[in-house]
């Protein structure tokens, strides 16, 4: 009959810390007592009493010779304890590699069938978007969703999960660009929606906040009078979250509109010259529909707030300011779960509707708030 011996190098580790440490308070209690009790002096000059203490002082110092026996042969058990942790160490280090390398041939022939076939693996989770590109997707029976890229105009999309596992987060769209000498700002990037989560149980993946718009360029320069200012980008668009997985989880998280930017002011000369009007919040996007038996409904996403308008140049008007975003339903419940709540909205010139909350579910559960 053989067994199988399990052992956990950090723990044997910390053992011989802790008997480390009892050793020195031993040692050091042995030291402090040593001289009290080998050096007794006799109470009377009789020789009762000197026998008496010869007697102490004798048992004193074979305590203290076997003292020093015992802390050899701590000393050498401390020593095999903490050379035992360092081989398992080294024995686990010596592994690592070649066992890592077993699991990337084991999966890779795993998932050809279906890499080959599909263009999708069968286990595994998706890559991060690259610039300019979506989340991959995850693997069929099991993996998470990459995230969209967020660097370029428009975010990427999350990829779906497969099975079991989570949709991943959708980019969030770049900020709209500032232009000079009046220039109209840009307008953010939209978000991207979120992957859609697993099949089985899993959450769907937030949707992708929208890019803020730019700031409108100033007007024209001292003394040429005349240059309006810019008006500031709109906030980009956010994306919905992604739907829960078939049998259970949460929906994800609509995205937040993105803020507009604020308009440049007019210039200061000899005419009038008029500021220009802050951009608009981008809307936020609904939340993402919860598992089709259990889950609950994502909130949806905020509205983003409108930009200032620009001040008036010499003898000009002000801009107007942006209007804020609305913001979005939250996401239904399907069967049993809450719904979302609904997002907030953006602060502006009007501000933004505030979203309706979600739907509960059909057998239980609580519809979500008003934004």
């Amino acid at each position: 009959m053989s067994a199988v011996l399990v052992v956990a190098p950090e723990a044997l580790s910390a053992a011989a810390a802790n008997i480390a440490g009892i050793g020195s308070s031993l040692g050091a209690a042995n030291a402090a007592a040593a001289t009290p009790t080998t050096t007794v002096l006799a109470a009377g000059t009789d020789e009762i009493s000197t026998t008496i203490a010869t007697l102490f002082c004798g048992y004193a110092r074979d305590y203290q010779n076997l003292s020093t026996q015992l802390a050899s042969f701590h000393q050498q058990f401390l020593q095999a304890l903490t050379g035992s942790a360092n081989s398992y160490t080294a024995a686990e280090a010596a592994n690592t590699n070649p066992l890592q390398a077993l699991e990337q041939q084991l999966l890779a022939a795993i998932n050809a069938p279906t890499q080959t076939l599909l263009g999708r693996p069968l286990i595994g989770n998706g890559a991060n978007g690259a610039p300019g590109q979506n989340g991959a997707d995850g693997g069929l029976l099991w993996g998470t969703g990459g995230t969209g890229d967020a660097t370029h105009p428009a975010g990427g999309n999350g990829g779906n999960a497969g099975l079991i596992g989570n949709g991943g987060a959708g980019g969030a769209g770049k900020d709209g660009p500032l232009q000079s000498n009046g220039g109209n700002a840009g307008h953010g990037g939209d978000g991207a929606a979120g992957g859609e989560g697993g099949w089985f149980s899993a959450d769907g993946g937030a949707g992708g906040s929208g890019g803020h718009g730019g700031h409108g360029g100033k007007g024209g320069a001292e003394g040429s009078g005349f240059g309006s200012g810019g008006s500031g980008g709109d906030g980009g668009v956010a994306a919905m979250g992604g739907s829960g997985g078939w049998f259970s989880g949460n929906g994800g998280a609509g995205g937040s509109g993105g803020s507009g930017g604020d308009a440049g002011n007019g210039g200061n000369g000899s005419g009038p010259s008029t500021g220009g009007d802050g951009g608009d919040g981008g809307n936020g996007a609904a939340g993402g529909v919860g598992a089709t038996l259990i889950g609950n409904g994502a909130a949806g996403g905020a509205g983003g707030g409108g930009g200032t308008g620009g001040a008036g140049g010499h003898g000009g008007g002000g801009g107007t300011d942006g209007g804020g975003g609305d913001g979005a339903m939250g996401g239904a419940a399907q069967l049993i779960g809450d719904g979302g709540n609904g997002g907030a909205g953006g602060s502006g010139t009007p501000d933004g509707s505030g979203g309706a909350g979600g739907t509960a579910g059909r057998l239980a559960g609580a519809a979500g708030t008003h934004g």
